[in-house]
């Protein structure tokens, strides 16, 4: 108490002593002069007599230096009060920098090949994937990136799973210091080497280096910068209410690591795919083993070499990570072979497959499946910054993209003005090989997808959509690649497959709608519900975007709620269900497990005379006044409970004589 007397008196001293305080005081006296009162005590004054002499003589001259100060900024100019400022900054700069732990760096070469590729060799279309190699080629040139790559049996995955479960013992005692400093060498890593990740995942994708560096670097750096944040704090024991009758205990949630965790992720964005699932599992204290796609497979093998890298660099185990390439037989043995929980990112019909797999060995699985996100233009929408999002949208990374707008509902007002202004763009966009200079749309990863692409823009045109811009299916062999143009259809109805199936790939399809209740039904009027964007003023936006049957809703903004790291990702319906990334995605990397203990050394719990076994007469007596003495819904129940409990307690209960 005294401690706490001296700190408010020396506040008091500290803030008179300042010179606004004085001025302020001096008002007050020069007031209370002409109102003839007589002048107050200062706190100085007042506060004489209990505060030790020493803590005055300290605060004077804390409040002397203050002063001083004051004075001497208020003397200055401009120049010079600016000069200091900058001054202090690199101060501050040069010190943090100092005092900065060190990250260490680590150095991942491509090969010669990686770099060049097989010059003269190309895949030749129509030659079919498997059994036992995967094919690894350009799909914007055809171009072979290397020799073709072993497909993994279901024995190999699964000695693979076991090696993990070793390592993963001993990562799971790691501390979070060192989690962190794993984190920091893959952030330092990828800041270091962004041209070729991005030139890896262009070469094997199709995607131009821009899309690459949309789509791999800058939210793998955010997810990182978020779990080096707050990745702690959501995963540390969290405090519940122990309830109304056990209020003397201590109820807190633990969040333990899973074990080994499996990912079966597509080929769209091969570096994000498989470092997304690993940044979360690592710092969860899980080993993981993830299976990419046959797609996208070549790109695996640099990324590999970088995350062997950063786990030596920071003394983890080398089999914590681990990367599996194949089939539907490896991606089988991921989800039977021994791993503890699945993340499966791809199509609804493949995902069901997940689950019917791991329905016998009750692995839990999470399921981000398909998507079809609705893109609303309402009449009060700012077309300056919902066109260029929309074509964004529609024609990034050639529309491969799970969370990809796929529907643009328009309102009637403003529906010319909107497909006026997108065809302005859509006109200048330049489609070629994904590292040739000035290229907005690159090639389509999968084989076949062009020509599924175009069936479903001819389904549209013969059931009376307009094509204003592509529409039309490249020749591979002429082309050099696997080619389908950005496409701008109107006229679009719910008729039309285009509206009911996913196309994934570089299509703006435009429907007009009248009223707000009709873009919300249009919007649901889908199997999908992953993702969904409303452009309009603020509140018409989110009143609107509240009605809508999805995982996610951004407003004014395309796809934001994946940037925004601390939120799940994941949708309902055909979409899938449960949720990675966010705090959810993040505890779901753990087993929970509700912990309850006397909060008090001294206090613990005994069962009640009544209910100990064998049971008395009055037991269920006593449990009556039990509920009715703490569950009571006001004071008279509660007091009827205590005199219930009395009565239980000490009136004897018929019927006490034992049976035989």
């Amino acid at each position: 108490f005294k401690a706490r007397a001296y700190y408010v008196g020396a506040s008091f001293l500290v803030f008179e002593s300042l010179p606004w305080s004085a001025c302020l005081w001096k008002t007050r006296v020069a007031a209370m002069a002409k109102a003839k009162v007589p002048p107050p005590v200062s706190a100085l004054e007042a506060m004489a007599s209990s505060v030790p002499p020493q803590a005055v003589a300290i605060v004077e001259k804390f409040a002397h230096l203050v002063t001083e100060s004051f004075t001497w900024v208020m003397a200055q100019d401009k120049k010079a009060l600016f000069a200091c400022l900058v001054a202090l900054v690199s101060a501050y700069v040069l010190i943090a920098f100092l005092l900065e732990p060190a990250v260490p760096k680590i150095s991942v070469q491509l090969t010669e090949q990686e770099r060049k590729g097989i010059p003269g060799k190309k895949w030749k279309v129509g030659t079919k994937f498997g059994p036992d190699t995967i094919p690894c080629y350009d799909p914007g040139t055809l171009e072979m990136l290397g020799p073709d790559m072993k497909a993994m049996s279901a024995d190999e995955v699964k000695t693979i799973i076991g090696k993990a479960k070793v390592a993963q013992a001993q990562w799971k005692k790691s501390s979070w210091k060192q989690r962190k400093l794993l984190l920091k060498v893959i952030a330092r890593f990828i800041l270091d080497n962004q041209d070729d990740i991005c030139k890896v995942s262009a070469r094997d994708s199709g995607k131009p280096l821009v899309d690459a560096a949309f789509g791999e670097i800058l939210v793998t750096l955010e997810k990182i910068k978020w779990l080096l944040r707050d990745g702690q704090k959501w995963l540390s024991p969290e405090r519940r209410t122990p309830g109304r009758m056990m209020f003397y205990k201590k109820a807190t949630v633990e969040y333990h690591p899973v074990g080994v965790m499996g990912a079966i992720v597509p080929w769209n964005y091969p570096f994000h795919n498989v470092f997304n699932p690993l940044l979360a599992n690592v710092f969860a204290g899980n080993a993981l083993v993830v299976k990419v796609s046959e797609y996208a497979s070549w790109s695996s093998l640099y990324y590999e070499r970088a995350i062997k890298a950063c786990l030596q660099a920071v003394g983890a185990p080398a089999d914590l990570v681990q990367i599996v390439h194949g089939y539907a037989e490896a991606g089988n043995a991921i989800v039977t072979g021994g791993t503890d929980k699945v993340v499966f990112v791809g199509s609804t019909s493949v995902g069901r497959a997940v689950m019917r797999a791991a329905a016998d060995t009750l692995t839990p699985v999470v399921l981000e499946l398909g998507g079809k996100d609705p893109f609303i233009v309402l009449n009060s929408a700012n077309l300056t910054q919902c066109v260029p999002m929309a074509l964004r949208g529609a024609f990034q990374s050639c529309g491969q993209n799970c969370a990809g707008a796929e529907r643009f509902y328009v309102q009637s007002k403003i529906h010319d003005s909107f497909v006026e202004k997108v065809m302005l763009a859509a006109n200048q966009l330049r489609q070629g090989w994904a590292l040739s200079p000035g290229v907005d749309c690159g090639a389509m990863c999968m084989p076949n997808q062009a020509a599924y692409v175009h069936s479903l823009v001819t389904d549209a045109v013969e059931k009376g959509a307009t094509v204003l811009r592509g529409g039309f299916l490249p020749d591979p062999t002429e082309s050099s690649g696997q080619f389908y143009p950005p496409t701008v259809l109107v006229g679009v109805t719910h008729v039309m497959r285009i509206m009911k199936e996913e196309v994934f790939g570089p299509v703006l399809a435009v429907v007009k709608f009248e009223t707000e209740a009709e873009a919300v039904a249009l919007a649901n009027d889908c199997e999908f519900g992953l993702g969904s964007n409303v452009f309009g003023t603020r509140k018409k936006a989110l009143n609107l975007g509240k009605q809508l049957n999805a995982g996610m809703t951004t407003i004014n903004d395309f796809c934001a709620t994946y940037m925004a790291q601390s939120l799940p990702f994941g949708g309902v319906k055909e979409s899938g269900f449960d949720r990675f990334a966010g705090i959810e995605g993040l505890r779901g990397c753990c087993h929970i497990k509700s912990v309850v203990v006397d909060n008090l050394p001294f206090l613990k719990t005994d069962i009640p005379p009544p209910l100990q076994y064998p049971v008395r007469t009055n037991a269920f007596a006593f449990c009556k006044a039990l509920c009715h003495t703490f569950f009571g819904l006001n004071t008279f129940q509660k007091s009827r409970g205590l005199g219930m409990l009395v009565k239980a307690l000490v009136v004897p209960q018929p019927g006490s004589k034992k049976r035989d």
